[in-house]
C-alpha cells in the first residue's frame, strides 16, 4: 500500500497539470476538487501569489477590463503605478492623506487579482497540501516519519496532523483571494508577536510540547495572510524594531520567530500605506525597509465633482435603498462642500478632508430625509438642501490659519454650505428665460412668499405643502417643471456612467416620486433666484420673498 502512495506521489509531484487552467493556478472545473487525492490525480501544481497578480492582471488588461472596479479616478496614474508595480513583482508603498482609498485598492488587488488556492479545511495559515516536499508528503500519507534536514516548514504542523490522519481523502477548501487578505492598523501597541507570531506558553502547558516543538507555535499576521496580501496601514506608526521584522520578508521571502530556530516563507505580497507628512519625516520608516518596499505610489483625492459623486454613490450605506432617492443635484452639493472644504485656505491641508466627509453626509442627509418626512408621512426620503444643516454632525477637519475650535469649524462650514449651494442651485436656474423671471417678480409681489421647511411634505396635504404653494405661482411652478424635466435627464446619464464603472445603487435610479421630488426641484429654483444679478429673492427664516 504505501508503495502504491509513493508512486503515486512521485508522479504528480513530477508529472505536467491535467487541467486546463481558467486562471493563474486554477484547473477549468476546480470546485470539483474536494480532497487532497483529488489534487494528486489532476497534478496540481501550487501558483505563486507574484505569479497569480501578474497573470490575472495581464489577462484582465488584455481582455480590456479594469482589474479594480470601484476604484475611481485613479486611471490616469495611481492605477497605472499599481500595474507597473504588479508587472515587476514590487511590493508596494501607497502614500496619501487620510481617505484616498489606500487600503481599499490593497483590498481590490487582493479580490480580483489573486486567484482561488486549495488549502487545507481547517488550517489557519492557508496552508496549500502539495506545496509540502515531496518526501515529505509520502511519509505523512504512509504513516512514516518526516525527516527534516533544515527547520524550515511548508505547511503548520496542524496541516501536517490533518494529512497524516485523513490522508487522501483530506478536505480541501478553495479559498478565494478576499479571504487571503489581511490588514494591520499600526498602532503603538502593535507587538513583533503579532506580526510574525509567537512561542505559546499556553500551548506548551496544555499539551506538553518542547519550547521548540511546531506546536508551541502561534502564527501572527504574515502566516495568517500567507498565499496572499498583508495590508500594514500607517507603515510608519511601527516603531523600527517591529518595521525590522519584515525587513527578511521583502528580501529573502522568509522568515524566523526571533531566536526560535524555525523558518517560514510565508509567499507574501506587502501592501503598506503611509500619509505623505511620516513619509518625508526622517526616520519615519527605516531606510531598509523604505528601500525594500520597492514601489512607492502616490494617491490624491478626488479631482473633479463627478468623481466625488460617482464615490458617494458608490459608498453611501443605505439601509432601505427602496424608499430613497438621491437628486443628482444634492448628490453634487455634499460633493461641491466637500471639495470646496478640502481647498479652502483655513483648513489643515496637512490632513487633508477625506472623502469619507461627503459619504457620511450624504448618509446623514438621507438620515434627516427619514427622520423628518418619510417616517412620519409615510414618503419616500427624498433629500432637500433644507436638509443640509445635518451635516455638520458628520464633517471632520481641522483648521490652520485660525483657532481649531468648535465654532470656527461651524462657521467656516455654514460659509461653504452658502456658497456650494449658490454655485449648484445656479447651474439650474441660469438656464431660466429672463421673461419667466419678469413674470416671477410680479407673482412674488402678489403672494408675497414661499415657505420651505425639511417638515414641509411635498405633495398634496393641506394649503402649506410645495405643490399647494406652487399652485399659487404658476410661472415659477412652470421653472421647476422645466429644472425638474433637466433634472430628470441628468439623473439617467449619472445612473448610465455609475453603472458604466459597476456602480450598483438602486437609489440613485430616476423613479416616481412625484411631490418629494417636486419639493427638491423647487428649493434648488428657489435658492437660485437669490443669487442671480439682480437678486429677485431674499431668504429671511424659513420664507423666499421679493428681494429689497
Amino acid at each position: 500500500m504505501s508503495s502504491k502512495i509513493e508512486d503515486s506521489v512521485r508522479r504528480s509531484y513530477g508529472s505536467k497539470p491535467k487541467y486546463t487552467e481558467v486562471m493563474p493556478g486554477v484547473p477549468e472545473d476546480y470546485t470539483q476538487v474536494k480532497t487532497l487525492g483529488d489534487l494528486l490525480k489532476i497534478n496540481y501544481k501550487h501558483v505563486t501569489v507574484e505569479e497569480q497578480l501578474r497573470g490575472n492582471l495581464v489577462a484582465k488588461l488584455k481582455a480590456g477590463e479594469h482589474p479594480y472596479p470601484g476604484i475611481i479616478g485613479y486611471d490616469d496614474d495611481v492605477v497605472p503605478g499599481v500595474n507597473r508595480a504588479i508587472l515587476s513583482g514590487h511590493d508596494v508603498l501607497l502614500v496619501g492623506q487620510i481617505g484616498q482609498a489606500k487600503t481599499k485598492i490593497a483590498e481590490a488587488i487582493a479580490k480580483n487579482l489573486l486567484s482561488p488556492i486549495p488549502v487545507v479545511r481547517g488550517t489557519v495559515t492557508n496552508d496549500v497540501p502539495t506545496t509540502i516536499p515531496e518526501e515529505h508528503m509520502v511519509a505523512l500519507l504512509s504513516g512514516g516519519e518526516v525527516v527534516r534536514t533544515v527547520p524550515e516548514f511548508t505547511v503548520s504542523r496542524e496541516c501536517e496532523d490533518i494529512v497524516r490522519q485523513d490522508k487522501l481523502e483530506t478536505k480541501i477548501d478553495w479559498l478565494s483571494g478576499a479571504d487571503r487578505f489581511k490588514y494591520i492598523l499600526s498602532t503603538p501597541d502593535i507587538s513583533v508577536k503579532d506580526l510574525v507570531g509567537q512561542i505559546d506558553a499556553i500551548k506548551i502547558a496544555k499539551k506538553g510540547v518542547e519550547l521548540y516543538s511546531m506546536e508551541s507555535y502561534s502564527a501572527g499576521q504574515l502566516l495568517q495572510a500567507r498565499h496572499g496580501i498583508l495590508c500594514i496601514d500607517e507603515l510608519p506608526v511601527l516603531d523600527p524594531r517591529k518595521q525590522v521584522s519584515l525587513l527578511s520578508v521583502l528580501q529573502e521571502g522568509r522568515f524566523t520567530t526571533g531566536a526560535y530556530p524555525v523558518i517560514f516563507r510565508p509567499d507574501v505580497k506587502i501592501i503598506a500605506t503611509a500619509n505623505p507628512i511620516d513619509y518625508t519625516h526622517s526616520g519615519k520608516i527605516i531606510e531598509p525597509l523604505f528601500d525594500r518596499l520597492k514601489s512607492h505610489v502616490d494617491t490624491h483625492y478626488p479631482k473633479t465633482v463627478e468623481d466625488e459623486m460617482l464615490i458617494i454613490a458608490q459608498e453611501t450605506k443605505i439601509a432601505d435603498t427602496k424608499n430613497v432617492f438621491l437628486p443628482v443635484p444634492v448628490v453634487k452639493a455634499i460633493a461641491k462642500i466637500t471639495q470646496m472644504t478640502r481647498a479652502h485656505h483655513d483648513v489643515n491641508h496637512d490632513k487633508g478632508v477625506s472623502v469619507r466627509m461627503a459619504v457620511h453626509s450624504m448618509e446623514m442627509m438621507v438620515g434627516e430625509a427619514e427622520r423628518t418626512r418619510s417616517i412620519i408621512l409615510g414618503v419616500k426620503a427624498v433629500p432637500r438642501f433644507s436638509d443640509m444643516h445635518c451635516i455638520h454632525q458628520s464633517s471632520k477637519f481641522e483648521l490652520a490659519e485660525m483657532e481649531d475650535t468648535r465654532e470656527n469649524r461651524r462657521n467656516l462650514l455654514n460659509s461653504v454650505i452658502d456658497a456650494a449651494l449658490k454655485e449648484v442651485s445656479l447651474e439650474y436656474v441660469e438656464k431660466v428665460a429672463p421673461e419667466q423671471i419678469a413674470n416671477m417678480k410680479n407673482e412674488f409681489a402678489k403672494n408675497k412668499a414661499f415657505q420651505v421647511s425639511q417638515v414641509l411634505p411635498g405633495g398634496k396635504k393641506g394649503d402649506s405643502d410645495y405643490e399647494s404653494q406652487l399652485a399659487r405661482f404658476p410661472v415659477l411652478k412652470q421653472a421647476v417643471s422645466d429644472t425638474a424635466g433637466t433634472i430628470k435627464e441628468e439623473q439617467k446619464k449619472f445612473a448610465e456612467r455609475a453603472k458604466s464603472l459597476g456602480i450598483s445603487s438602486p437609489s440613485i435610479a430616476m423613479q416616481d416620486i412625484n411631490g418629494e421630488f417636486t419639493a427638491t426641484v423647487a428649493e434648488i429654483v428657489l435658492e437660485g433666484l437669490r443669487h442671480i444679478q439682480p437678486p429677485l429673492l431674499d431668504k429671511k427664516d424659513n420664507s423666499y420673498g421679493l428681494a429689497e
